[in-house]
């Protein structure tokens, strides 16, 4: 029978000896735990949502590319002013998903583009408006959402009534009740938040054939928190590499973005 040759022990001085010796080395191949970013941003599906996988589209995305950097990402679910000058003033580190504004730009740091978005204008559905660019919003009261950009040619047009709300679905329900004449968003958030609250809505309004505006979703963080740089450095350089290993294009496939 092969005898099992025990552990020998070596001296207890060389033992010290060996600790000092190596001590340093295991310091250096010890996995570093991961540095978590604390992101914010309102309910937008599918790109943002506390019930959707993984928190909705963006969050994967943003999570998968800086975790490939050595970050976490928790997300915090509120409403979007909250979110958006909390980072400004660093209460959190990033929004997950924001819009590039001339206004933004003067407090915010932006990633590069991660996923585009077309804008549109809403109407009734028995409303025969078209839109074809911003001086067909004459006198139109418009429901916009407190805090969202819209890109720099609405928000500084004067030749439109705004009705700033809290959400959407609170505009689309003034909408349909005729309290205001039109609103605006992304077209496929706002299928998705009508056909998931109120349904009967959809076959109610219509989206401008002319888009508002087609926007970018970048990360962003306040240009005075001390990592802003590095924080954007990473998305980029992790972004690059989930899209060159077909992560990012898992993503978008898994979510029915990409056919």
């Amino acid at each position: 029978m092969k005898r099992i040759r025990p552990v020998e022990l070596l001296p207890a001085g060389l033992c010290r000896t060996v600790l000092i010796v190596l001590f340093p080395a295991l310091l250096l191949i010890t996995p570093l735990s991961a540095r978590t970013l604390v992101g914010a941003g309102d309910p937008w599906p599918p790109f943002l949502d506390p019930d959707l996988p993984g928190n909705g589209i963006a969050v994967q995305i943003v999570t998968a590319a800086l975790e490939t950097q050595g970050y976490d990402v928790e997300w915090n679910n509120m409403p979007w002013a909250r979110a958006l000058y909390g980072v400004r003033d660093g209460e959190y580190d990033i929004l997950v998903g924001a819009w590039h504004t001339d206004e933004r730009a003067e407090f915010l740091l932006y990633s590069e583009p991660y996923i585009d978005n077309d804008v549109r204008i809403i109407m009734r559905a028995d409303d025969d408006f078209e839109f074809e660019g911003i001086e067909d919003l004459a006198g139109k009261r418009i429901g916009t959402v407190l805090g969202y950009g819209y890109g720099d040619e609405f928000n500084q047009a004067d030749n439109y009534i705004p009705e700033p709300a809290v959400n959407l679905i609170t505009n689309i329900r003034r909408l349909v009740g005729r309290r205001i004449d039109l609103t605006v968003e992304d077209e496929l958030v706002a299928r998705y938040l009508i056909n998931d609250i109120n349904p009967d809505f959809i076959d109610q309004v219509r989206f401008s054939e002319t888009p508002l505006m087609s926007n970018s979703l970048h990360v962003a963080v306040g240009q005075d928190h001390p990592e802003a740089r590095d924080i954007i450095d990473a998305f980029n350089a992790g972004f690059a590499l989930i899209r060159e290993d077909g992560t990012y294009e898992q993503i978008l496939r898994d979510n029915n973005l990409l056919e």
